[in-house]
């Protein structure tokens, strides 16, 4: 099986949309998804997009089989920055180098941009993707947070203006 790892299209969209409910079935978290084919559309290829990903397909079939969706973020120490959002293989997949080849296609493409670090996130638990990052040797700093507010507590945020 030959694999071709390649820019992300919109036609792509309904299998990646599978790929990330499969993550989300690995994280525990399937309920979590909100996320649908008519919104990555239109945050990834409508008027401004904000996200851009790769795709592992097998040349024979042009199946999907892994995903590399990333943005840009900024940091006010260092400059521009790649946030690579999520990299999923599909199970049957795993094991094989597809994760290798769509990360080695991450950290290119943040060489082209001239991008000061990549930056991602792993679960504490996920002890193979653990493994696979250090091997690579990618820094898990202890020391820093995520911190987030969802949907909800945006919603009800009250400024101290009063806005």
């Amino acid at each position: 099986m030959s694999i071709i790892i390649r820019q992300g299209v919109k036609a792509d969209l309904p299998q990646v949309m599978e790929l990330i409910q499969e993550l989300a079935e690995y994280e525990k978290e399937p309920h979590e998804v909100e996320n649908s084919v008519a919104q990555l559309e239109e945050d990834g290829f409508g008027e401004q997009p904000v996200f851009e990903f790769f795709v592992a397909e097998e040349d024979e079939t042009k199946n999907i089989i892994g995903l590399a969706l990333y943005f840009y973020s900024y940091s006010t120490w260092k400059g521009k920055c790649l946030y690579l959002e999520d990299l999923v293989v599909t199970q049957s997949e795993r094991g094989k180098g597809i994760g290798k080849k769509l990360l080695d296609r991450i950290i290119v493409k943040a060489k082209e941009a001239n991008c000061y670090r990549v930056v991602w996130q792993v679960l504490d638990w996920n002890e193979p993707a653990i493994k696979f990052y250090k091997s690579l040797g990618a820094d898990i700093p202890k020391e820093w947070l995520s911190c987030r507010l969802v949907k909800e507590q945006i919603d009800n945020y009250m400024p101290m203006d009063g806005e």
